[in-house]
């Protein structure tokens, strides 16, 4: 998923008019900055939020840990952030370089959007689900909201790439309506990011996908403890109780049975 944003803004860049020598060498500088902010973008968009997303969802991963999963998918989340930011302040100071306003279209204003939900999401997921402080309670009345917001900006962040692939080409190309082999390029760029938005999508909403109750049973209590542990423990409590009532009556039946014994011997 690298490779074809990258090979998009090269190729609209290449087939321009030559430039003279020192513009060629700006157009080259424009060319690698271009390259490395489509491949930020992407892998955020493309890689780690997606990937973020289903790692829960593959069956090769139930056989591991709850706890390990959640800090796999901390941490790819975290790195998806990282590169978001890179990418702001990236084209941020393309745009002050060129002298380009900032924040006009509807790209840049559902982009930052998109960035500021994914920031919030990331430091709740962090205090609620990670830290062992939550109560179990409040997790899960959360968890719907928590995979309702992760859904939405996803998709959030597959219409703002197209948002830009559509904006990029009306910029850099003069002859779009035409359907130039740049344009066609870019379109079939930006179905193949739908299909694979809907793959995702499907995989994360579909019930045989979910990850199996009794391996994700386990969730940490405030107190240090787990779940099972407390369910556990009273389970055990109401074993004992249930013991000694039993003795009880059995002490009771046995009491009975002896002053029957008495009263007839007499």
């Amino acid at each position: 998923m690298l490779l074809p944003p990258m090979l998009a803004a090269g190729w609209t860049q290449r087939r321009r008019t030559r430039p003279s020598a020192r513009r060629y060498f700006d157009a080259v500088w424009e060319r690698r900055r271009a390259r490395c902010f489509y491949k930020v973008l992407s892998n955020r968009e493309s890689g780690g939020e997606a990937t973020a997303i289903i790692v829960y969802r593959l069956p090769w991963t139930w056989k591991c840990s709850k706890l390990l999963m959640k800090f796999i998918h901390a941490g790819l989340n975290t790195i998806a952030m990282i590169l978001a930011i890179v990418s702001l302040v990236a084209v941020f100071d393309f745009h002050n370089a060129k002298n380009i306003p900032n924040m006009y279209s509807l790209h840049s204003w559902i982009g930052l959007t998109a960035v500021i939900l994914y920031s919030l999401q990331l430091v709740l997921g962090f205090a609620v689900f990670l830290l062992p402080f939550a109560p179990v309670s409040l997790r899960a009345s959360l968890m719907p909201i928590h995979i309702y917001s992760g859904l939405l900006i996803f998709v959030t962040v597959i219409a703002t790439a197209f948002m830009g692939f559509t904006e990029k080409l009306l910029f850099a190309l003069k002859n779009y309506k035409a359907s130039p082999p740049e344009g066609i390029f870019v379109n079939t760029l930006g179905l193949l990011i739908l299909i694979f938005g809907a793959l995702v999508l499907w995989m994360a909403t579909r019930p045989q996908w979910k990850r199996p109750p009794e391996q994700n049973s386990k969730l940490q209590q405030p107190n240090g403890g787990t779940e099972d542990s407390a369910m556990t423990d009273c389970s055990k409590a109401e074993k004992a109780d249930v013991e000694f009532n039993s003795e009880a009556a059995a002490r009771k039946r046995n009491l009975k049975l002896d002053e029957t014994g008495q009263r007839s011997t007499m």
